[in-house]
């Protein structure tokens, strides 16, 4: 497993590379001139080319990436064009990361959980009045956007009930309302893709021989289907973590919460790129990082599986 890991980890410094050239020139292609923002819209002409030459905003495309991924290697991902030019670093790992990221893992923890509760109840009970209920309920949790979901919360929590509040984090009230908002799709898409594998491993020949040999149904479901059923399951939760990190930037502006989503969000609309980059790749870095432990916890699930 150890090789396994190791060639994982060098596959995954190309596709970084990638991700940082992307990046980087749709942010190059963007309208708008750091160093016009840095001088303020009332410096004279000179001032901003001087600025301009001393940032290097003036040199060929491919000089300005190789220099930014440069500097990438050794940690800095550049200084924000806004304030008091502070570091990208220090603006993203001064709380708003770990913001973020607790967000992101309370709502995959609950979104796995409630997922996995009703896949297995509708697998088990397959074209009941119950599997047919929770099959639209999960087709209503699939269907609903973050940003409306979130306002109607806000709405009935928030406004008319007064229980929860509206804004902010910190607390366990606080998590309520973002975690439901951003888990609801996903817990869905679990349920249905647990539903599915769950009725074809049930409908396997060692199960009927298992039931035959009087083995308690409780017994069958949860050691035997269950963990050949996970395998599928466990692939689209690193999915739906890489689409959790993306629903961060809308639930965190809704709801004010101050991680990284909604500094990404402010500083497009501030036009700071070097914090919209910086951004960008952490969120792409955190995401290879978490399908690269999902695809080591298959050997945890199956023992069976070779990465040879």
């Amino acid at each position: 497993m150890g090789t396994y890991i190791i060639r994982r980890i060098l596959q995954m410094i190309p596709v970084g590379i990638g991700v940082t050239f992307f990046v980087f020139s749709i942010m190059h292609l963007t309208p708008g001139d750091p160093a016009r923002i840095m001088a303020g819209e009332a410096a004279r002409p000179e001032v901003i080319e001087a600025l301009r030459y001393q940032l290097g905003l003036d040199d060929p495309f491919l000089v300005q990436y190789f220099r930014y991924l440069g500097r990438l290697v050794q940690g800095d991902l550049g200084n924000s064009v806004r304030g008091d030019n502070i570091p990208v670093v220090n603006l993203i790992f001064d709380s708003r990361f770990a913001i973020t990221f607790q967000l992101a893992i309370v709502a995959t923890s609950v979104s796995i959980l409630v997922g996995l509760i009703i896949g297995v109840i509708q697998a088990t009970r397959k074209n009941s009045f119950i599997d047919t209920g929770m099959m639209l309920v999960t087709l209503g949790g699939m269907s609903m956007p973050v940003f409306w979901l979130g306002l109607l919360l806000i709405n009935f929590f928030a406004v008319t009930l007064r229980i929860l509040p509206v804004a902010g984090w910190g607390t366990l009230a606080h998590t309520v309302m973002p975690v439901i908002a951003l888990g609801t799709g996903s817990s869905a898409v679990i349920a249905r893709m647990t539903r599915a594998s769950l009725i074809e491993v049930l409908d396997q020949d060692y199960i009927r021989t298992a039931y035959a040999k009087g083995i308690s149904e409780t017994k069958i479901i949860y050691k035997h289907a269950l963990r050949n059923a996970l395998i599928p399951v466990i692939t689209l939760m690193g999915l739906q973590f890489g689409g959790l990190l993306a629903g961060a930037v809308v639930t965190e502006t809704i709801f004010a919460i101050n991680g990284m989503g909604r500094l990404v969000i402010d500083s497009i609309r501030q036009q700071d790129f070097p914090v919209v980059q910086g951004g960008i790749l952490i969120f792409s870095i955190s995401f290879m990082v978490v399908n690269l432990l999902v695809d080591v916890s298959y050997r945890l699930i199956n023992k069976r599986i070779d990465y040879s």
